[in-house]
Order: C-alpha cells, then sequence, then structure tokens
C-alpha cells in the first residue's frame, strides 16, 4: 500500500493532469509555492494542513467527493523523511564518427573545454500534435502515469504501454499526457507515429533515425545500422529529461530499440496489441468510458446546453456508441455539423443496426476504417473466426461454442481467440469465456456479409444449432431420472452441477438455435430438446424463457401432426404460466386445452398433470373448492397409471390439496394431508436418490412448514424448513431456495432469535443478489 504522502502526490497530479494545468499554474491559483506543490506530488512533503488542502481543490475545480478523497490521502501523511540526493552525472557526450581524430586529455589543473553538443533539434522535427480541449475522463490512468514519472532520478526508466481495441483514443490519451507532462521534462517532448497498422509500419531502424534527427544529430553522423544507432540513442537521451510517445506500435521488435536504456525519460508506447513480450513496461490498458464519462465528453464536444436539454437522449447515443470515444467524438461532431438537430434525431438514425456503422463516419473519421485497419492485418484463421464471432447469441461466449459456428476445434478457436485479444478486437470476460464490443460485433457481421457466401453461412449456423441443441438436450436429460435409470447415465451431484451451469450460461446460444430450428422445420428437434428439458425446469422456476421454449415446442407438435406430443407441450406451457409467470387465468386456459386433448387421446397421464397446472391456477386465484375438486380429479387419473411420473403427480396433487386447506384456514388438517405426501416423498427420495425426489421432498418440507407457521407452531415449522434445507442442498441450491430461508428466518424471528435469523436471511439477500443465474427475482 502507498504511504499517505505517496497518496496524496498520486491524487494531487492526477487532478491536475486532468484540469490541464501546470505547476506554476495551480501554484498561483491555490497560492501556494511551486516549491512546495512539487514536493507534495512527489510525496516529500508532510500531508499539507486542511486549508491548503481546500485552496487546492478549489484551484481544482474538485467537487465534494473528490475534495473529500483529497483531505483523506493528506490527513494520512507521514513524516517525510531524507531527501534523495541527485547522483552527480557525467555530461552527455556527443556521437563521434570513428574517423574524427581521438580528443587530447586535459592536462591537471586546465581549464576544461566545453563539451561539444549536438547540433539543435530542427524547428518542430517530431512535435507533438496539438492537444484536445475537450478531452475527457481517464483520471485513474492519468494519475498511475503522474506517480510514475513524479521521480526525479528514477532507478531505471520508464516505458507505460498504453493498448487496447481500435477507437479507445490510446493516442488522444498518450498525447495529453505528454502536454500534460511538459513541464517537469524541459528537455524535450517527441512524437512519432510508426504506422503499427499500415501495410508496411515504420521499421525500427528508419524511427531511430527520425528520432536522432529530430535531437539534432546531423544526418551524416546518424549511424548506418539499427544497433549502432539504438545505442547511440540510448546515449543521447541518458540524462535528458524528454517525453517520446511512440504512436500506433506494431510488435515487440520494432518499439525495443527505441527505449532509452536509462535515465529519465518517459517513453509512452501506444498500440492496438498488447504486445506481451515487451519486458520491464507499466501497462495501462484502456476501456471504454463510463455512461456518466460518456456523457460530459459529448457534452465538451456538443455543448452542456445541448445534452442537458436532452439527457435520456445523451444516454441512449452514448450507448449506441458503445460508450466508444472515436464513436462518441463523431456523435458529437455530427450535432455540431447540424446545431439545429435534435439529439434524439441523431438517436433514432443510429438505432438502425445495418445503418450505425455508416453513420459513424465524418470527414476523416470513422470507426468502419478504424476496425478495417485491424482486420486487414490479420491472417486468415483469424479474419474467419473474428466473422464467425458475429454468429454468436449471447453478450459473452466460450471457445467451445464458437468452435461449433467457426467450424474448428476448440482448442485451435481457443488459440486464435487469444491472439484476436492481443490485437484488440476481442475482450476477455472472464478467464473461460469472451465478448465483442458491440461496434465490432457489428463490423464482423458486415465482414460475414461480404467475405463469405450466403449458403456457407447458413449452413455453419444450422451445423452449430443442431450441435448446440444436441448438447442442450444431453445436459437437459441427466435431470431426468426415467433416463438416468434407463440409460445409466451420470447423475452425480457434480454431474447435474456441469450440466445447469453449461444450461444456464449458454441459454442465449441454444435458445436461439431452438428458434433457427422451428423456421427451418426441424421440429422434432424442437420438440426433443424441450422434452429433455423439461424436469431441469423446475429447478429454475424464475426462468421467464421457458414460455419461449415451451411455446414454441408446443407449436413444433402442432406442426408435425403429433397430438400426444402437442398434448404434453401445451401442458408445459400451462405449467409454465401458473408456476413460472404468475399468469393464472392464461395457465388455467391452456390447462383446460390440454385437458381437451388428452382426453381425446385417451391419455390418463397428461389428463393428470392438466388436471394438477388447472387446480394450481384455480387456488391461486382463491377458487379453493374448484381447485380442491381438481386436484381430486387429478389423483384419480394418475391413479390409473403405473410409472414414476404418476406417482410424481401423486404426490403434487396432494401437495396441492394441503395447501387449499390451509388457505381456507384448515391449517390442522393441511398439516396431517402434508404429513403424508412429505412421507411418501422421503420413500422416492430412498428409491431413486434423484435430484427431481430431492427437489419434491423440499418443496414437501417448506410447505409443511408453512402448515405450521400458520399454526404458530415455530420449533415444528423450524424443523421442516431446515428438513427442505437439507433436500436442497442436495441438489445445489436452486433458486426455489431462497424462499425457504426467508420463511427459515421469520421462524428465528418468532422464537426470540435474531441473531440466527440475520445470518440466514443474509444468505437469502445473497442468494437472491447472486450473479450468472439468469432470471433470479430481484430483492
Amino acid at each position: 500500500m502507498a504511504s499517505g504522502t505517496g497518496e496524496f502526490g498520486h491524487l494531487l497530479a492526477g487532478h491536475r493532469v486532468v484540469a490541464g494545468l501546470t505547476q506554476e499554474d495551480l501554484s498561483a491559483a491555490a497560492g501556494v509555492s511551486l516549491r512546495a506543490l512539487g514536493d507534495m506530488e512527489r510525496g516529500r512533503t508532510r500531508g499539507p494542513q486542511r486549508r491548503t488542502v481546500q485552496a487546492l481543490a478549489a484551484a481544482l475545480g474538485l467537487d465534494g467527493a473528490q475534495t473529500a478523497g483529497l483531505e483523506r490521502a493528506a490527513q494520512s501523511g507521514r513524516p517525510r523523511g531524507l531527501r534523495r540526493v541527485p547522483p552527480q552525472v557525467p555530461a552527455v557526450r556527443p556521437y563521434v564518427q570513428e574517423s574524427d581524430p581521438p580528443q587530447p586529455a586535459a592536462e591537471a589543473g586546465a581549464e576544461p573545454e566545453p563539451e561539444p553538443e549536438a547540433d539543435p533539434a530542427p524547428p518542430g522535427a517530431l512535435a507533438l500534435p496539438r492537444d484536445l480541449a475537450d478531452f475527457t475522463a481517464r483520471e485513474q490512468a492519468f494519475a498511475d502515469l503522474a506517480a510514475l514519472t513524479a521521480e526525479q532520478h528514477p532507478a531505471h526508466p520508464r516505458v507505460v504501454l498504453v493498448s487496447g481495441q481500435p477507437g479507445l483514443g490510446k493516442t488522444a490519451f498518450a498525447l495529453h499526457a505528454a502536454h500534460a507532462l511538459a513541464e517537469g521534462f524541459p528537455d524535450g517532448q517527441l512524437s512519432l507515429d510508426l504506422g503499427g497498422t499500415a501495410a508496411t509500419p515504420l521499421s525500427a531502424r528508419e524511427a531511430l533515425g527520425q528520432v536522432l534527427r529530430a535531437l539534432g544529430v546531423a544526418d551524416q553522423a546518424v549511424p548506418a545500422g539499427t544497433e549502432e544507432r539504438a545505442g547511440l540513442f540510448r546515449a543521447l537521451v541518458r540524462e535528458r529529461r524528454l517525453v517520446l510517445v511512440l504512436d500506433n506500435a506494431a510488435d515487440e521488435g520494432q518499439v525495443r530499440p527505441l527505449l532509452p536504456g536509462a535515465g529519465p525519460a518517459v517513453t509512452i508506447v501506444t498500440s492496438r496489441h498488447a504486445l506481451p513480450g515487451l519486458e520491464a513496461v507499466h501497462r495501462l490498458r484502456l476501456d471504454v468510458l463510463s455512461p456518466g464519462e460518456a456523457a460530459a465528453l459529448l457534452a465538451r464536444i456538443a455543448g452542456p446546453e445541448r445534452v442537458e436539454a436532452a439527457p435520456d437522449a445523451t444516454a441512449e447515443l452514448a450507448r449506441l456508441c458503445g460508450y466508444l470515444p472515436l464513436a462518441l467524438r463523431i456523435a458529437g461532431q455530427r450535432l455540431v455539423a447540424r446545431p439545429q438537430q435534435p439529439v434524439a434525431q441523431l438517436v433514432r438514425q443510429l438505432a438502425a443496426e445495418e445503418n450505425r456503422l455508416d453513420l459513424l463516419e465524418t470527414g476523416d473519421l470513422g470507426v468502419r476504417p478504424a476496425f478495417e485497419l485491424s482486420y486487414r492485418r490479420l491472417p486468415a484463421e483469424s479474419r474467419l473466426v473474428l466473422r464467425r464471432c458475429a454468429l454468436t447469441a449471447g453478450q459473452d461466449f466460450t471457445a467451445a461454442v464458437l468452435a461449433r459456428y467457426a467450424g474448428l476445434s476448440a482448442a485451435r478457436t481457443e488459440l486464435v481467440l487469444e491472439r484476436l485479444v492481443d490485437v484488440g478486437l476481442v475482450q476477455p470476460a472472464t478467464p473461460e469465456r469472451y465478448r465483442l464490443h458491440d461496434l465490432v460485433r457489428l463490423y464482423a457481421g458486415e465482414r460475414l456479409g461480404y467475405d463469405e457466401p450466403a449458403g456457407a453461412v447458413a449452413g455453419a449456423r444450422t451445423e452449430a444449432g443442431r450441435g448446440l441443441l444436441g448438447e442442450a438436450a444431453g445436459y437437459g436429460l441427466r435431470f431426468d431420472p426415467d433416463h438416468v435409470a434407463a440409460a445409466g447415465a451420470d447423475g452425480s451431484p457434480e454431474s447435474l452441477a456441469e450440466a445447469a451451469r453449461w444450461l444456464e450460461e449458454e441459454h442465449p446460444e441454444w435458445l436461439a438455435a431452438l428458434y433457427r430450428a422451428q423456421l427451418e422445420g426441424r421440429h422434432r428437434e424442437v420438440i426433443d430438446t424441450a422434452e429433455a428439458m423439461h424436469w431441469f425446469s423446475d429447478r429454475l422456476l424464475s426462468w421467464d424463457l421457458w414460455r419461449e421454449v415451451f411455446q414454441l415446442s408446443m407449436d413444433a407438435a402442432r406442426a408435425c401432426g403429433d397430438r400426444r406430443a402437442e398434448a404434453v407441450h401445451v401442458n408445459y406451457l400451462a405449467w409454465t404460466y401458473v408456476t413460472c409467470l404468475h399468469r393464472y387465468q392464461r395457465g388455467i386456459e391452456l390447462a383446460g386445452e390440454g385437458l381437451r386433448l388428452a382426453r381425446d387421446l385417451g391419455d390418463h397421464e397428461q389428463q393428470g398433470w392438466a388436471l394438477t397446472y388447472l387446480g394450481s391456477g384455480l387456488r391461486h386465484l382463491q377458487r379453493h373448492r374448484e381447485a380442491s375438486e381438481s386436484y381430486q380429479r387429478a389423483a384419480e387419473a394418475f391413479g390409473e397409471v403405473d410409472n414414476r411420473a404418476a406417482m410424481i403427480g401423486r404426490l403434487v396433487t396432494l401437495r396441492g390439496a394441503a395447501t387449499c386447506l390451509r388457505e381456507l384456514g384448515r391449517a390442522d388438517e393441511a398439516a396431517d394431508s402434508r404429513r403424508r405426501a412429505l412421507a411418501g416423498a422421503l420413500e422416492l427420495v430412498e428409491h431413486w436418490s434423484s435430484p427431481l425426489m430431492h427437489l419434491l421432498a423440499a418443496m414437501t418440507a417448506h410447505e409443511l412448514g408453512q402448515d405450521r407457521a400458520a399454526l404458530q407452531r415455530w420449533p415444528a415449522a423450524e424443523k421442516a424448513f431446515r428438513q427442505a434445507l437439507f433436500h436442497y442442498e442436495a441438489i445445489g441450491r436452486p433458486d426455489s431456495m431462497t424462499k425457504t430461508l426467508t420463511e427459515l428466518g421469520t421462524a428465528l424471528i418468532e422464537q426470540g432469535r435474531a441473531d440466527e435469523a440475520r445470518e440466514i436471511l443474509t444468505e437469502a439477500l445473497t442468494d437472491l443478489s447472486a450473479d450468472g443465474r439468469p432470471g433470479r427475482v430481484a430483492p
């Protein structure tokens, strides 16, 4: 952790750079001596007094939160240690050609002749381009850079690599930083474009020649070879306080000869590539702006009044630009060029994805050309993988999923993705997942259309979809007790956890594949996938997508003319509307439709399920007597069938009837009925210890706890809730477990055990807020 004075100096220097002030400017505005200000920024002084901090904050225009942060850093200041004594350094010797005669040694006591110096730099040679007056954000990156450059006599040369995808403003950041650092580096500030995105980047030899001439070396004194030029460069800058911006670097080999070997110089390298082989450099990887920073940049370009008049449209404009600085600048410049155009009109135009990249070009600025420069330099295989990224449906994806679209092995796809990460076109989302910036995805989709035949793309999409649906069905069947028993499949908790994780994380991919299969008339694939998933669906009751899944499968069954499959999937859809969506009337209508189909087919099992879902819908509408009758008829229908599903169905109807009793005020009868249901559920667990049986036991025990809570039998209710948690834990904590934790917390409070209740309720809140589980209900 940095010392208090170091933290204060770090923050102060960063705020000054962002404000665009020199040390002289801030000294005059705050009434603080220049020397004291320099010592503060270098961490060489005790934390200043509050009035000094207030004066500095006012001069910097800091808001309340920023001022408070600066004051906290000052308060933690420590007594300063001994100041470093600058080492005695020899004067820089000029480059001397080998043909020059050797210089005689000075006689003892003689007045030494002045050292010859390199020729003065040609006026304007490699001078910094102009700074952007409207540069916005990047405060933390500037603070890091200010801290790195504050030391007067560093032990090692300071090299900063600024990397990231095209359009992040790496060059603008480097130049803004160089201008801000100019005061502390009086020996010069140079900027050289290395042409890393050009067809033929500048060679290290050519770059060294330009830098040497800018440093004042005459043409005839510039050595011929790269190594000799690099040696002369290192000798010339060893004692110079200068800033060198090496912009748009192509690779490590181009940059290494241009790095100082020692001395106080600062080198800022920008590259779209991560340059992972570049040693001993400070890395600043820029990212897109935050929504607030993006709005601030638009305001500085187009004018604050215009932006403040349309805050919602501005926020949407920033989102459509992907918070990418280049896109935001182009959008801002379009607004400047059209002073009468409302922000909302530009938003409407950009909302059409097919036109977005066309609109994000103005003058010589363009998002598409920025991506094109990187794309054209990729090998053919990398271009293919980038294009096929556009076929993925989720916000992020794994190499294994993308491999299906790319037609490559998962291992090969991962290797290519890592190379695309290195060149800034693909971003790592997690250690195992990747993502594309929204505008890069649009560009990849364009290239897919331009560079590949439509038939090849359609074939790749269909082939990937078949594979994804097959994989989804395979994972879904792990939760089907009949399949596990018949196939001898792995039903271990680890296997089920793996299956659940894949189905949850990859749901955008397999759901999109399900829609494609339906559109392409592959109806049997749709039915089989949904059928394989239906037992898994009980684990994630809050997933809205079950409506989509079972609507598709019901439509597919009708398209196939398979009336039995239609009855089954109409029932699944009825379950979805009642249990997941809480749209009870629609659920009742669907259950009635499923009942009619099942009766026509003479299918007692599907009659039982239809009557069960009908009863659940009626119960939620407080039509308890009708619901009880429906549950009774369901139990009779299940009684005509001798299989495991019918046994489960009878227990479900018994649970539903018991809940009706409780809600009618007959909690004693409900508890008795529920105990019988729980005994039956535990018997199923003993016979078939599958996730489904544990889930059934957990839900039944939970409801028994509710029955006992209605009777205010709190210790007995607690026991039932804990029994439910035991079975939930056995199947990996499905989302329905959160309700049990909440009810247990209430039972503990009623028993005066507030501390235990707080712990349980905190666990419930954590589950509700859990990341990585799509469709979770927010707390």
